[in-house]
């Protein structure tokens, strides 16, 4: 048999030896001393493990465990994995001898620190998804949801049911790679940073071994159509079977991701729930998770992401904000293109015109609403791309094109109706996951914003911490960040260009948060860097939480506040050199659906109403210069150029207007956080846009 080499040397004071699917009649002392014995050609060959290298002569600093690479020679393959330290491990799915050699490699390295039981080569198949929720219906993880079509239900345990910000780091050599330069004693909201040496550390008090007992799962997944110009391919190895039903889902998960691959490199992603077995601790709800231990961590250089502790979806479905943002946009600048929090959608008129747009919102800002959007104006049709990723580039003809990076939705479920999003609710009513719902006794879903769609409202329900509960109990029904899971496929409105490998051509970047008061209803920036602070300067009304009292509007520049991949500044100056001779930049856009009166009434309607400031931003893209106002931050609509059709009682100019005395403290208090927050960092080319734009309100 062949010798089949790892693709490039590391250090390693051990050697991984991997053999094709043949039986094993070495003895295990054998393979472990060096020496295999090869069945096609009936011999023993004889292996010499590797030296550690030499530093100057001085002996290396301790090196870190997790992170230790394999030699060129430190494998091959026969049947299953066996390394020194660990022994034989089986390969129970999947030809492991066909991969390409950088994913044996990065697959035996990790073996060896996480001690899996067996190993599990995803396909991604229907046949592999039937396999595994038949499995963990039967442990009691997930129960059928039987007034649907193959959805199923799943309860975590009360302690992992969300995103962890605090837990959440970018390992990078220079502190400065991932924070801006904030002054002595201002702690940096965008970034957060860990030193590789304290990387290493937390690395080894969790890794080894913590697989032990469990299946490792290697789930290869493309971003993006497979092969397309504007993909990428992530290779994620977990011990969750939870995350391998919804990777398939939410990526596209196939053997084609190998053969695409070749010997190219990859986004490596490593996760395990951090509960090795013998467990000896409960486990609530079948669901196995760390919480005390929780951490997410990426090495942007390295293309490299380490989740531990946490099955939740957002940290652990690692092709999600992990790889799509915050890794995603450290290549995207490298490589001159944009990984941005936003939705695509298309909408096209009466005239038969279809343009596309871009749109970031921080959460609870209506993103996926829009991207799903039924107009309320005859004539209009709205068709969605992606409700929450894009991935753009410039293409030979100068405009900007872009892709969902996505293959599934991974909605909030609270708030989802059919009244708010009835495209939403049409996509999951099979073949989806509903973690943390709750669910009636003939089987429904359930959650707060159902209460007027069900049918029998007294009907007996389990809570989403499985306790009974009836509609009118003082606890919700389903925790506030319980989830859908859905294949974007079934979307009644999926664009027919969802899937183009080219990506649709973006005509519009429209930025919204909720702000209660001051900020009109829709208006266009006044050039493209106008455009960047603009999204520079994004804030939103937050719910009340334990840290806040009452509802405050906080900053989320650009919506990408939590998903911030390296240096803010340096983030926005990327943006700004984007612009280039003869390259068509987008029109940018600012929307506000959430203004109120002074009775604390919304002004605007919202839903499917909204598809009227589509329209006017649509006709400033075709041209029509007679719909515009000026006022300091931008062109508002002119007076009876939005199309109010059918609505009656809305306050125009209160919702239009740009009150003096707010925007001179708005403007004041986004001077102190920008310079703050971003500091001497902050592009020359922002600062002297901020420095117009407080011209122009003080001179209103």
């Amino acid at each position: 048999m062949p010798l089949l080499v790892g693709a490039f040397g590391c250090l390693s004071r051990s050697r991984i030896i991997v053999t094709k699917r043949l039986p094993i009649t070495a003895s295990s002392s054998n393979v472990l001393n060096g020496t295999i014995w090869n069945r096609n050609s009936v011999r023993f060959e004889t292996t010499t493990p590797l030296e550690a290298g030499k530093n100057g002569g001085k002996r290396p600093r301790k090196e870190c465990i997790s992170l230790r690479p394999m030699a060129d020679d430190g494998f091959l393959v026969v049947n299953e994995i066996v390394t020194q330290r660990l022994g034989h491990i089986p390969i129970i799915k999947g030809d492991f001898h066909v991969l390409p050699r950088k994913v044996q490699r990065f697959i035996a390295e990790k073996a060896e620190v996480m001690r899996p039981r067996d190993i599990f080569i995803c396909d991604g198949s229907m046949n592999e998804a039937e396999e595994i929720i038949h499995k963990l219906v039967e442990r009691g993880m997930l129960s059928k949801l039987k007034a649907y079509e193959n959805n199923y239900i799943c309860r975590t345990d009360p302690k992992d049911v969300a995103r962890v910000e605090g837990k959440t780091w970018m390992v990078t050599p220079d502190k400065y790679m991932t924070v801006c330069h904030t002054p002595d004693g201002v702690e940096p909201i965008m970034g957060h940073w860990m030193s590789p040496d304290q990387f290493s550390v937390e690395l080894d008090s969790r890794f080894p071994g913590c697989m032990a007992g469990r299946t490792m799962y290697v789930i290869p997944f493309s971003m993006g159509p497979i092969g397309g110009s504007l993909s990428k391919i992530g290779i994620e190895l977990t011990d969750s079977d939870y995350v391998v039903l919804c990777m398939r889902m939410m990526t596209r998960v196939s053997p084609e991701v190998f053969d695409v691959l070749g010997d190219a490199d990859f986004v490596r992603g490593i996760h395990s729930v951090g509960l090795p077995r013998p467990v000896h601790k409960r486990v609530i709800n079948h669901w196995p998770c760390n919480p005390e231990r929780v951490i997410i961590a990426h090495r942007p250089a390295e293309r490299e992401i380490w989740s531990f502790g946490s099955g939740y979806g957002g940290n652990s479905l690692l092709g999600k904000k992990c790889f799509a943002l915050r890794i995603a946009s450290n290549i995207a600048r490298d490589e001159g293109w944009m990984a941005e929090h936003m939705l695509i959608m298309g909408a096209t008129g009466p005239n038969g015109n279809e343009h596309f747009i871009a749109a970031a919102f921080p959460s609870a800002c209506g993103k996926t609403n829009l991207a799903m959007l039924q107009p309320s104006l005859p004539g209009w049709k709205v068709r969605c791309v992606g409700d929450d990723i894009a991935w753009m580039k410039f293409g030979k003809d100068g405009r900007l094109y872009g892709i969902n990076p996505e293959a599934g939705f991974f909605g909030v479920a609270p708030g989802t109706s059919k009244k708010t999003n009835p495209m939403a609710v049409a996509t999951f009513q099979k073949n989806s996951i509903f973690t943390n719902v709750a669910e009636t006794v003939d089987g429904e879903y359930f959650w707060e914003g159902l209460e007027h769609e069900i049918k029998n409202k007294k009907v007996d329900m389990i809570n989403w911490l499985g306790e009974p509960w009836h509609i009118g109990d003082p606890t919700p029904a389903a925790h506030p960040n319980s989830r859908f899971t859905a294949p974007a496929g079934q979307c009644p409105i999926i664009h027919p260009k969802w899937e183009s490998p080219k990506g649709v051509p973006i005509d519009a970047i429209v930025f919204g948060g909720r702000r209660p008061e001051g900020v009109p209803l829709v208006f266009e920036t006044f050039s493209w860097n106008h455009g960047i602070l603009t999204g520079a300067c994004l804030k939103s009304e937050a719910t009340a939480a334990a840290e806040h009292k009452g509802k405050k509007v906080m900053h989320d520049p650009m919506a990408m506040r939590p998903f911030m991949g390296y240096n803010f500044g340096q983030y926005l100056k990327h943006w700004v050199e984007l612009k280039k001779e003869g390259r068509k930049m987008p029109k940018i856009f600012h929307v506000n659906w959430f203004r109120k009166d002074k009775n604390g009434n919304f002004l605007w309607p919202g839903y499917g109403e909204n598809i009227r400031v589509i329209d006017w931003i649509i006709r400033r893209l075709e041209g029509d210069v007679t719909i515009g106002k000026e006022t300091p931050i931008g062109i508002v609509p002119k007076r009876g150029s939005l199309n109010l059709e059918g609505l009656d009682g809305i306050k125009m100019d209160e919702l239009m207007s740009v009150p003096k005395n707010y925007w001179l403290e708005d403007v004041r208090e986004v001077r102190h956080f920008l310079e703050e927050q971003v500091g001497k960092d902050l592009p020359n080319e922002i600062r002297a846009e901020m420095d117009l734009q407080e011209k122009r309100i003080a001179d209103l």
